[in-house]
């Protein structure tokens, strides 16, 4: 008696909804293709670092970060796209359970930030350091301190004295340096109307008093002016946490629909 109804159902009959299984496969497809971006990009970026003979002195170098990160996403979307296609139960619990972990990881560094944002400025603020310690060793670092200082419009961590840690910028008698005493061109506000940047306008003014160095560099420190930014555009954070969030929590509701779908076709041809 408990098998009549599957011997009137008919054979074109499935548990399995056809558009949520190529929806999760186009999904999944789409993320795919967007982490071999990724790993091309952090190759690219290794490589040409390689060529231009750039020492990587940095802990973290931004190239492996990239080819880390897509290796990751590769291997989980993969699961994905093929589990979908191929209605696996198996790697698409592993789609699942891969999605589940990242999500709660990042939910876990979210939340750890806000109650710690000390600690967080703290460590924000050793990465910074650091990076203005090894600015002309590695290129990458270059571009990311150009592009936050030019951004925030701030110099240094605390303040534009900071960039004497550097070896370059040091501002003790013993430093041979040109730039002794300088701050990158990075620091420097624009003059209205030049039409070629002054690479030089930095020149000097950690010998400078706060309010001379004013006239030509950004004196404000990059810590404040990260704070302030976030502050004054928390929807827009909200927004990319969220943008961030809802892929992953559509991933793992599509995955879950289809495991549960599968499971009644196992158990109805049973």
């Amino acid at each position: 008696m408990d098998r009549q109804p599957n011997l009137n159902r008919p054979e074109t009959f499935s548990f399995v909804n056809p558009w949520i299984r190529y929806f999760l496969f186009f999904f999944s497809f789409l993320f795919w293709v967007f982490s071999l971006l990724i790993v091309a990009i952090g190759v690219y970026a290794k490589v040409q670092k390689a060529t231009d003979a750039v020492r990587d002195s940095f802990l973290v170098d931004p190239a492996i970060l990239l080819i880390a990160v897509g290796v990751v996403m590769f291997c989980i979307t993969f699961c994905g796209c093929v589990g979908a296609l191929r209605e696996n139960m198996r790697l698409l619990q592993t789609f699942s359970l891969s999605l589940t972990l990242v999500f709660l990881t990042q939910l876990a560094i979210a939340v750890l930030g806000f109650f710690y944002s000390d600690q967080t400025r703290d460590a924000l603020g050793k990465f910074v350091k650091k990076a203005i310690v090894h600015y002309r060793d590695d290129l990458d670092l270059q571009n990311l301190m150009d592009y936050i200082q030019k951004e925030f419009k701030c110099c240094g961590w605390k303040s534009y004295t900071d960039w004497s840690s550097n070896l370059y910028f040091n501002c003790s008698q013993q430093n041979p340096s040109p730039e002794r005493c300088a701050v990158p061109s990075s620091c420097c506000t624009p003059v209205p109307e030049e039409a070629v940047i002054n690479t030089m306008c930095g020149f000097g003014v950690q010998t400078q008093k706060y309010l001379e160095a004013a006239k030509t560099i950004y004196t404000a420190g990059c810590a404040d002016k990260a704070v302030m930014w976030i502050e004054s555009h928390l929807l827009l954070v909200g927004a990319l946490a969220l943008g961030f969030a809802l892929p992953q929590i559509a991933g793992i509701v599509l995955s879950q629909i289809l495991i549960s779908q599968i499971e009644e076709e196992i158990s109805s041809a049973l």
